[in-house]
C-alpha cells in the first residue's frame, strides 16, 4: 500500500490530477481483478460439487450451480466463477482414482499449476489416494487442506443410533480422530455444507486467508460466504481501505474542468462502490432469496430487519441522488473531518477538496449502514435474535 501511495504523489506532483486518477484508476481495476483459483477435489461422492455450490453462496440447483447427485457427476475439470466476484474461481475437479483419473496421472491431467491451492474433499476417512494427492501438491509446493464433508449427516445417524446418551462434541472428536488417521497428524476442517456457520468453516475460512499470499487475501475475503459475524467486520475493514482511493479518484477527476463533468462521475463512482458492498455483504435480492430458501426464513422478515434505504432495492444513480438531497447528506458529510486529513497527505489542491471529502464521506456512511443491515440479517438467519 505504501508504494501505491508514494507512486500517486509523484504523478499528482509531476503530472498533475488526471494523471493521478489515471494511475488509481489502473490500481482499483488490478485489485478488483487479482485472480484466486481453487481446485476443489477428492473421491467420487465426496460432496466436492456441494461444497463449490455453498462456498459461492448458491444451493444444489440453482442457476449456475455445480451439478450433484449420488453418483459421480464431474467428468471433466470445470470452473466455476463467484456470481459476484468473477475473479475467485472455484474448480471442480473429477473424483480421483476413477477411470479416466488416474491416481498416478491426476495432477497431471488437471493442470496443476493452475491452482493457487487445493481443498481435499472426503465424505468418511481420508485414504490412500487422498494421502498421495496430498503428498504430491506438497512436493510441487503449493498448499492443500483436508476438508471432511456431510458432518450433518454423520450427527444425525450417530443421534438416532445412540439417543439419549448422544454427545455432539463427543462425536465430532471421535470424527476428527478418524479422520487424521494416516494423514500425518494433518489438520482436518469438519464441515457441513448445509450449516457453513456450524463446525469448522469458519476456522477454515481464516487459515486460508492468513496463508494466502498477501495480494489474494482482500480477493478471498470479499468472496467468502458470510458465516460469522467477524467475517462481516472482516469484510468491512477491507473495503473500508479502499474508500479513500474512490475519494482520491473523484477529486483527481473534479480537477478536469469539464462543467457537470465532476458530478456525473461521482454518482458512476458512488454506484458502482455501493452495488460492490451490496453484493460482497449477501444485500441484493438474488442472494437474500437464496438465504431465505437455504434458512427457512421468510424473505419479508429478513428485508425487515434491514434499516439502509439499500435494503433489497437496486442501487442506481436516482437512489442516490435522492440519498445524497435527503437529510442524509448531513450524516454522509459528518465524517468530512477525517476524510480530510489525507488532503495535505496526498497534496490535494483546495479546490478540489470538497470533491474527496464528500465522496470519502458519502462511502464511509454507506458502508457502514450496510454492513450492519448485514450483520442483521445473519442474525435473524440463524434465529439469533429469538428471545431465549
Amino acid at each position: 500500500m505504501d508504494d501505491i501511495e508514494e507512486e500517486v504523489k509523484e504523478v499528482l506532483q509531476t503530472g498533475g490530477p488526471a494523471e493521478a486518477a489515471a494511475k488509481i484508476q489502473t490500481y482499483l481495476d488490478e485489485q478488483n481483478n487479482i485472480p484466486v483459483n481453487i481446485g476443489i477435489t477428492g473421491e467420487s461422492g465426496s460432496g466436492k460439487s456441494t461444497f463449490v455450490n455453498a462456498f459461492r453462496g448458491l444451493a444444489d440447483g440453482d442457476e449456475g450451480a455445480a451439478p450433484t447427485g449420488v453418483v459421480e457427476t464431474t467428468s471433466e475439470v470445470t470452473p466455476y466463477p463467484h456470481p459476484h466476484h468473477q475473479n475467485v474461481v472455484l474448480w471442480d475437479l473429477p473424483g480421483i482414482g476413477t477411470p479416466k483419473f488416474p491416481a498416478d496421472k491426476y495432477l497431471e491431467l488437471v493442470e496443476f499449476e493452475r491452482f493457487d491451492f487445493f481443498i481435499i474433499i472426503s465424505a468418511t476417512r481420508f485414504r490412500e489416494n487422498d494421502v498421495k494427492l496430498a503428498e504430491e501438491i506438497q512436493r510441487m509446493g503449493k498448499k492443500f487442506y483436508f476438508v471432511r464433508s456431510k458432518i450433518d449427516h454423520d450427527l444425525r445417524d450417530e443421534e438416532r443410533r445412540q439417543r439419549s446418551a448422544f454427545n455432539t462434541e463427543k462425536t465430532l472428536n471421535k470424527i476428527r480422530e478418524n479422520c487424521i488417521q494416516g494423514v500425518k497428524s494433518q489438520q482436518v476442517f469438519l464441515v457441513s455444507c448445509v450449516d457453513l456457520h456450524l463446525y469448522d468453516f469458519s476456522l477454515l475460512e481464516e487459515t486460508l486467508r492468513k496463508e494466502l499470499p498477501a495480494h489474494q487475501r482482500h480477493a478471498l475475503l470479499l468472496a467468502l460466504p458470510n458465516v460469522s459475524l467477524g467475517i462481516i467486520s472482516q469484510k468491512k475493514k477491507a473495503l473500508q481501505s479502499k474508500v479513500k482511493w474512490y475519494a482520491l479518484l473523484s477529486a483527481g477527476i473534479a480537477a478536469v474542468l469539464v462543467p457537470g463533468l465532476s458530478i456525473a462521475v461521482d454518482l458512476s463512482i458512488l454506484v458502482k462502490v455501493i452495488k460492490q458492498y451490496q453484493v460482497t455483504f449477501g444485500l441484493d435480492i438474488s442472494s437474500l432469496e437464496n438465504l431465505a430458501r437455504s434458512t427457512g426464513v421468510p424473505l419479508n422478515d429478513l428485508k425487515a430487519v434491514m434499516t439502509s434505504p439499500f435494503a433489497g432495492n437496486e442501487i442506481n444513480k436516482d437512489l442516490i441522488i435522492k440519498l445524497l438531497s435527503s437529510s442524509m447528506v448531513a450524516v454522509a458529510l459528518a465524517a468530512a473531518e477525517e476524510g480530510s486529513r489525507f488532503i495535505p497527505l496526498f497534496g490535494i489542491p483546495a479546490a478540489i477538496g470538497f470533491s474527496f471529502v464528500s465522496t470519502y464521506s458519502a462511502l464511509n456512511s454507506f458502508l457502514t449502514m450496510m454492513a450492519e443491515d448485514a450483520q442483521n440479517v445473519f442474525t435473524k438467519a440463524l434465529g439469533l435474535d429469538t428471545p431465549v
